[in-house]
């Protein structure tokens, strides 16, 4: 009876040790496999949306610019970094499998460069200040004495559309004895365009006004009415 009782305490003392060896086995795995997930680094980062923004300036600002573990810094965390910069209107950042991230950026469009105050203004009214101009943006060329004229100057400029925005090369505020919120208009084609602001509108149908020009060069009224003055 005795040797009987002895092999059954052998056997319960090797299915204890088996017992503690699959579960230092288990808990071996496990941190190995969170370790490695911890310090898994981001693979691919994809931005989408930007124009004024490099993908590099949007790296940095919400700091993947070393690509590093995709668990240590959070979707929200991102997008609360990269909204500082006062170009990002809006921005959405995913985490895919495969440790990719996709940044959707919509940025706010440049409306003008002021070339008194060397500041790029935003369709938000914010002013960025610049060391040198935007391609294919006007330039303000002089100094808008009235501040209420000129808030409501990037206020209705916004109703331009990109396409004409992209036609005017300077904006020159020159008011006269009538109108107090009257602007000159320089486009890229030679030609010349008075505007004012309460009908600032009129210049998005320049490109229909141009084949009644028939090719000649001189400047067109759209402060008051709509006519064009060849010049001589």
């Amino acid at each position: 009876m005795a040797t009987v009782k002895i092999k059954k305490r052998r056997l319960k003392i090797k299915t204890i040790i088996m017992f503690l060896l699959i579960i230092v086995l288990v808990v071996y795995l496990c941190i190995n496999i969170f370790l490695f997930v911890v310090s898994a680094k981001i693979k691919n980062i994809y931005i989408i949306g930007n124009e004024i923004l490099s993908d590099t300036e949007i790296m940095e600002l919400s700091k993947i610019i070393d690509y590093p573990s995709i668990l240590k810094i959070s979707s929200n965390e991102m997008e609360r970094r990269i909204k500082t910069s006062p170009y990002i209107k809006s921005v959405d950042v995913k985490k895919r499998i495969g440790n990719q991230v996709y940044i959707y950026i919509e940025e706010y469009k440049p409306l003008f460069y002021n070339g008194i105050t060397n500041k790029l203004v935003l369709e938000s009214n914010k002013e960025v200040l610049l060391d040198e101009t935007f391609n294919d943006i006007p330039i303000l060329t002089n100094d808008v004495t009235d501040n209420n004229i000129y808030k409501k100057l990037i206020k209705k400029f916004v109703k331009i559309d990109d396409s004409i925005k992209e036609k005017i090369s300077e904006i020159k505020y020159e008011p006269n004895d009538v109108d107090k919120e009257r602007f000159l208009l320089t486009m890229n084609d030679g030609n010349y365009a008075y505007i004012t602001l309460p009908k600032i509108e009129e210049i998005n149908y320049y490109v229909e006004i141009l084949p009644t020009l028939e090719g000649k060069k001189g400047i067109l009224y759209l402060d008051s009415g709509r006519y064009f003055q060849i010049f001589q």
